[in-house]
């Protein structure tokens, strides 16, 4: 890796740092466990704005930072470890340190997946990545498949969603060690388990990024964000900015063992070059450090643009292999909730339907307008990809951390409907995708919180509230002050999961009922899913659902119908050999009646001539 601390073979460690916006800077430097004092080094300037310096006594565990401008001491940018937190110093870190035994994991096809996202420090009440590592055989025998893990990237403080990450190659200090996140991944694969990583390339945090003060060239101030300038792939000097996150992309897969990314908010990306940074990071991972394993790469794109989904003739990933499908879930909760608040307008008629259609076809928003947005066209045609490039959920941190009170869906949805709708998104082709806790319908909410210093921190608080005031509910200022104070740990505890809940009353019962489901798409219909492309059918008989999509190249249908209605319905059973049924039943030759929240799924299997 060009960036930041390399430890040399033959002993020694180079530094490197790109500033070309600094004629000078220094290297700080201190040795390993030594109470000596910094000892400065100057570094040699080099082309296209990089300075280097090789230290021979310097070796793995030495604390390190740079000096630029008038005194300013700061933390490598691409530092792989900072136990200091985001203003302290670095620490040199060999990569080659860990003895991976998992040399034969190669990793799994997409269409086996069923995604759980986790954070690591809400996870467990220790909120380390070796007390997640503990619970990993829970999940595996859930059915999950693949972990999402929230952004790791450092970050200011001890406790934060992960999204105002500052140091993008060092995973924060308050979960654990590298070397505690590397035996995570280690022991997923035991299990069976794809670990996937959530990355942020479209902006830093608000607190200890000192980039911009030192280097103004990885930002282009011609593209302005919610966050100011945005980061430069596409300005002068922006080959440097564009490898430091390849880069970053390819480390965590190479060096972390990490079966793929998730990629955060790439509509949020200003990058107007002929080949776009999410494309160029597809690219080097497509012919980098994967070699034969299954690398994956899951795009959050609120412009729904289908052309970073598309696939080869061989049918691989061009760029991204699957994206969250926010249609789909905002469907359903208009659906199980009744809530038409915010962007939520776009899904209040007729939410059985829309849900129907985004089970059937993925995206809803394929370049129609948007009430919402005041009438701007949203999305790109997807007919041609495979339901497997949409990941589907009734819930992520997104959808429950930025309501007021941080509710899970479960808190608020009519619990038939409710039911129903979980039903056809773990029965779809779609790859499902659960909430950590959502399992079992966990009662604990999952609220914003940070751990900023004291000026940022008030702002935050006031912020937060204030952004609430357009609702009825908070439009008087003493509902407001009831919303948790994101930087409270208190905040922080009341997020984490109460794991004896799993055990217990109807969250044992919820458990049980995941596991079932789970269960029935490992075995019916994973097998069919490979090659699948093209959209499913789907029609709407007064409040009943049916569905029907196309697997194993044609050789096989499976057809699914919910009921949403208050009283029961009566349709024609669908042919083909019942794999779940609940709150539903043959009563008379053909004739199936469902309950509310009633559901009914067969696979009809045929032979591809007819």
């Amino acid at each position: 890796m060009p960036f930041g601390a390399t430890v040399l073979p033959a002993g020694g460690v180079r530094f490197r740092l790109w500033a070309p916006d600094v004629a000078e800077p220094l290297l700080e430097w201190e040795p390993a466990g030594a109470d000596t004092g910094f000892e400065v080094r100057a570094m040699r300037r080099l082309p296209e704005g990089w300075h280097e310096t090789t230290m021979l006594q310097a070796q793995a565990g030495d604390r390190y930072r740079f000096v630029v401008g008038d005194g300013l001491r700061v933390p490598d940018p691409a530092s792989r470890w900072n136990p200091d937190d985001v203003h302290g110093a670095s620490r040199v870190l060999d990569p080659l340190d860990h003895l991976w035994r998992d040399d034969g994991w190669q990793g799994r096809p997409w269409e086996e997946a069923v995604v759980y996202e986790l954070h690591v420090g809400t996870f467990t009440p220790e909120g380390t990545f070796a007390a997640a590592t503990a619970r990993l055989g829970a999940l595996a025998e859930l059915g999950v498949t693949a972990i999402e893990l929230m952004p790791l990237a450092d970050f200011p403080g001890q406790r934060n969603w992960g999204y105002d990450g500052v140091l993008p190659f060092a995973p924060d200090a308050a979960y654990g060690t590298p070397a505690d996140l590397k035996a995570f991944v280690e022991t997923a694969h035991r299990f069976g388990l794809m670990v996937l990583i959530d990355v942020v390339y479209n902006h830093f945090g608000p607190e200890g990024n000192y980039l911009h003060a030192y280097c103004p060239s990885f930002f282009n101030p011609s593209h302005q964000t919610p966050w100011g300038a945005a980061i430069n792939f596409d300005g002068e000097r922006s080959r440097a900015v564009r490898d430091f996150f390849i880069h970053n992309a390819v480390y965590w897969i190479e060096e972390y063992r990490f079966d793929g990314l998730r990629m955060d908010a790439i509509h949020a990306i200003r990058d107007d070059s002929p080949l776009h940074i999410v494309d160029e990071i597809g690219a080097a991972l497509r012919s980098g450090p994967g070699g034969s394993r299954h690398i994956h790469v899951v795009l959050e794109n609120d412009a729904n643009q289908a052309r970073f989904l598309e696939r080869d003739p061989g049918t691989r990933p061009w760029a991204g292999t699957a994206q969250w499908n926010d249609d789909l879930h905002h469907a359903a909760h208009v659906l199980v909730t009744g809530e038409t608040d915010g962007y939520y307008v776009d899904y209040a008629v007729a939410p059985i339907e829309q849900f129907g259609r985004a089970l059937a076809e993925g995206f809803l928003y394929t370049g129609q307008p948007s009430s919402f947005r005041g009438g701007e066209p949203r999305g790109e045609p997807a007919g041609s990809l495979p339901l497997t490039a949409f990941v589907s959920f009734l819930q992520t941190h997104d959808q429950v951390g930025n309501r007021a009170f941080g509710e899970r869906i479960g808190a608020l949805a009519d619990p038939q409907l409710l039911r129903a709708a979980h039903a056809g998104v773990l029965l779809s082709p779609h790859v499902p995708m659960l909430f950590m806790g959502e399992e079992y319908a966990a009662s604990t909410p999952f609220l914003y919180f940070c751990d900023f210093g004291p000026e940022l921190a008030e702002a935050v608080s006031r912020g937060r509230r204030a952004e609430f005031a357009r609702f009825a509910a908070f439009a008087d200022e003493s509902a407001r002050a009831k919303i948790p104070d994101p930087n409270a740990e208190s905040t922080f505890r009341d997020s984490q999961l109460q794991w004896d809940e799993r055990d217990v009353g109807s969250h044992r019962w919820t458990l049980e009922a995941t596991r079932q489901l789970l269960a029935v798409r490992r075995r019916e219909i994973v097998p069919r899913l490979a090659g699948q492309r093209g959209p499913g059918e789907w029609r709407c008989d007064g409040d009943t659902l049916l569905l029907c999509w196309s697997l194993d190249g044609g050789a096989a249908r499976l057809h699914l119908i919910a009921h949403f209605g208050a009283a029961a319905s009566t349709v024609t059973a669908p042919p083909g050999r019942l794999i779940h049924a609940s709150d539903a039943a043959i009563v008379a030759a053909g004739l199936l009646v469902l309950q509310r929240g009633g559901v009914w799924a067969t696979l009809e299997e045929t032979p591809i001539d007819g």
